[in-house]
C-alpha cells in the first residue's frame, strides 16, 4: 500500500458518513427519521437494499466460494441460490409489499399486530431485533478483515479487531443518527455502485495478468459449472433443488419479514415503485454474484489454485481477495477498490433496529402513546445504543471466528435459526383465518427450538446426505449438518402445520384485536 491509497481509504472513510448527513438534511419528525416520507425514487431504493443485503459478505466471500470448489464438484453453483431469490421477491412484491405500503406502517411487525395483536409483534421484533444483530456483528467483522490486511501491508504493529470495528462503527452511527433513512439509502446505493466498479477493475487487472488458456484450464475443472444435479439435497447447500426452494424461501424471510429490507422499500412513493425496487434488486443480486464469483474463478488461476491459509499464509479462506488487492493492484486502484469494500460494509442497519425497538417493543413497554418528539429522540437514543452493541459482537465474532468456512455461508446460516418461523407468523396471519394470536405465538416459539434442534443436533453424511444420527458435536470430515437452504423451509412448514392446526380450535374466523396502533406507527400521509 502507498500513501495514495492510503489517501484514497481515508477520504472515504471520513466524506461518506458527511456525505450521508448532507444528503439526508434536517430531520423534523419520526417519520421523516425512520421512512423518509415516501419519498425516494425506486432505483435509489433498488440498490440500497442490494447494497444493504450483500454488502462485505459477497465482496470478500463470494468468490472464496468459487475459489474453494473443488475441481469437478462445480465453481459458480452458488448462482442457483440467487436464481431462487428472484423468484421469493416477486411472491413478496405481490403478497406482502401491498400489506405494509397500503397498510401506513412503519415496522413490517406492526403488520402482525394488525392480525394478531401486540404480543406476535413484539415477539417477532425481539427475534429480528437478535438475529440482525448477530448478523450485522459478522458483517463488520467481516469488514475489518481488509483493514487488517491493509495495517499488515504497511508494517504496523498487529493491531486488534476490536480497534478497527469500533472505529467503522462510529462511522456507521454518524449518518445513521443525523441523516435518518434517507442518508442511509442514499449512501447505500452510491456504496454499492463504488463496490460493483472497483470489482470491474479488478477483472480487467487479472485478466491482463493471467497466463494464456487459464480459461480453458477453469472450464475443465467444472468452474464454470452452474447448476448441480447429482449431489445430494440435504447436505449440499449448492444442489439445485435445495438452493432454488432455499433461496427462495429465504428471499421471501429476508425482504419480506426482515425489517432492514422491509424499511428501506417502505421509502418509496407507492405500492409499484416498491414492487420494482424489490424485483429489480434480485436482478441486480444474480448478476452481482456473478461477478464475484468469475473474480474467484481469475483468482484461482492467478494463484494456481493454491490453499489461501497454507501456501499463500493467509490467516483465513477470506482473507484471499483483500490480500490480492492489497498486494497485486497498482497503487491508487487498491485504495479505490478497498475503499469500495469498506463502502459495502457502512450500509447501516441502525435505523432498522432502532425503529423496530421503538415502534414494536418500546412503546409496548411504557404503555401509552408517545409524542412525535419521543418517538424521534427515542430512535436517535437506541440508534447510537445499538451501534455499541453492534461493536461488541463484531468484536466477539473476531475472537471466536471459525475459520474453515466462507463468512457468507456462516452469515446466511445465522440468519436460518430464525427466517422461517418469521416468514411463517406472516403466511399463517393471511392463509388461516381463524388462527388467533396465541396459536401464532406457540407456532413461533415452537419454530424456534425445533429447527435450532435440528440445526445443531442432527448430522447427515457428507457424500451421500443420509441421515446419521442426533449428535451436538461439531460437523467431521464425514458429517454435516443440514444444508443451510433449507432452514427457513423447514421453519415455514413448522410455523405453519403448528398454527393450523392450533386454529382448528376455533369455529369462527379472527376478529382485529382490540387495540388501536399508535399513530406514531402510521406514517405521514
Amino acid at each position: 500500500m502507498r500513501v495514495l491509497d492510503l489517501l484514497i481509504i481515508a477520504i472515504f472513510l471520513v466524506g461518506m458518513p458527511l456525505l450521508g448527513v448532507l444528503i439526508g438534511g434536517r430531520q423534523k419528525s419520526s417519520d421523516d427519521y425512520f421512512v423518509g416520507e415516501s419519498k425516494i425514487r425506486w432505483w435509489i431504493v433498488c440498490l440500497s437494499v442490494v447494497s444493504a443485503e450483500t454488502s462485505t459478505l459477497t465482496v470478500l466471500s463470494v468468490p472464496t466460494v468459487a475459489y474453494l470448489a473443488a475441481p469437478g464438484a462445480g465453481g459458480m453453483t452458488f448462482l442457483s441460490l440467487a436464481l431462487g431469490y428472484v423468484i421469493g421477491r416477486i411472491v413478496v412484491s405481490y403478497v406482502l409489499l401491498p400489506k405494509y405500503i397500503a397498510g401506513d406502517l412503519v415496522t413490517a411487525y406492526a403488520f402482525l399486530g394488525k392480525r394478531f395483536g401486540a404480543g406476535i409483534q413484539s415477539t417477532a421484533s425481539v427475534t429480528f431485533l437478535f438475529t440482525r444483530l448477530l448478523a450485522d456483528g459478522l458483517r463488520l467483522f467481516a469488514t475489518a478483515i481488509p483493514i487488517k490486511v491493509v495495517l499488515a501491508s504497511l508494517g504496523l504493529p498487529d493491531v486488534n479487531y476490536w480497534w478497527i470495528v469500533a472505529a467503522l462503527g462510529i462511522a456507521m452511527v454518524v449518518y445513521s443518527y443525523f441523516g435518518g433513512v434517507r442518508a442511509v439509502v442514499w449512501v447505500d446505493a452510491i456504496q454499492m455502485l463504488w463496490y460493483i466498479l472497483g470489482a470491474a477493475a479488478v477483472i480487467i487487472v487479472l485478466a491482463d495478468r493471467l497466463p494464456d488458456g487459464w480459461l480453458g484450464r477453469a472450464a475443465d475443472a467444472n468452474k464454470f459449472q452452474l447448476f448441480d444435479f447429482s449431489s445430494p439435497i440435504l447436505s449440499n447447500q449448492y444442489a439445485l433443488i435445495t438452493a432454488v426452494i432455499g433461496g427462495a424461501v429465504l428471499s421471501m424471510s429476508s425482504h419480506g419479514a426482515d425489517q432492514l429490507i422491509v424499511q428501506r422499500l417502505m421509502a418509496t412513493r407507492d405500492v409499484k415503485a416498491s414492487q420494482k425496487a424489490l424485483i429489480g434488486s434480485g436482478i441486480v443480486v444474480f448478476l452481482q454474484f456473478a461477478l464475484f464469483l468469475f473474480i474467484g474463478v481469475m483468482l484461482w488461476a492467478f494463484y494456481n489454485g493454491a490453499s489461501p491459509t497454507q501456501a499463500l499464509g493467509l490467516n483465513n479462506n477470506d482473507e484471499l481477495f483483500a490480500s490480492f488487492i492489497v498486494n497485486e493492484l497498482p497503487t491508487g486502484l487498491s485504495g479505490f477498490v478497498l475503499a469500495g469494500i469498506l463502502a459495502a460494509a457502512l450500509s447501516s442497519s441502525l435505523g432498522a433496529l432502532a425503529s423496530s425497538t421503538v415502534t414494536d417493543v418500546y412503546q409496548k413497554v411504557v404503555r401509552r402513546k408517545l409524542t412525535d418528539a419521543e418517538i424521534f429522540r427515542q430512535g436517535r437514543i437506541w440508534t447510537v445504543i445499538w451501534a455499541v452493541i453492534l461493536v461488541v459482537v463484531a468484536g466477539l465474532f473476531a475472537t471466536f471466528f471459525r475459520r474453515g468456512e466462507p463468512i457468507v455461508e456462516q452469515g446466511l446460516s445465522i440468519a436460518g435459526f430464525t427466517s422461517g418461523a418469521l416468514l411463517g407468523a406472516f403466511l399463517l396471519g393471511l392463509i388461516f383465518r381463524k388462527a388467533r394470536q396465541l396459536d401464532a405465538i406457540v407456532a413461533f416459539l415452537t419454530t424456534v427450538v425445533v429447527v435450532a434442534f435440528v440445526i445443531l443436533g442432527l448430522k447427515f453424511t457428507k457424500a451421500t446426505g443420509e441421515f446419521l444420527a442426533v449428535d451436538f458435536g461439531k460437523p467431521t470430515a464425514t458429517s454435516v449438518s443440514l444444508a443451510y437452504p433449507w432452514y427457513p423451509v423447514l421453519g415455514v412448514v413448522i410455523t405453519l402445520l403448528v398454527g393450523g392446526l392450533l386454529s382448528l380450535r376455533h369455529r369462527a374466523p379472527a376478529t382485529p384485536p382490540d387495540t388501536e396502533q399508535p399513530e406514531t406507527a402510521v406514517k405521514a400521509a
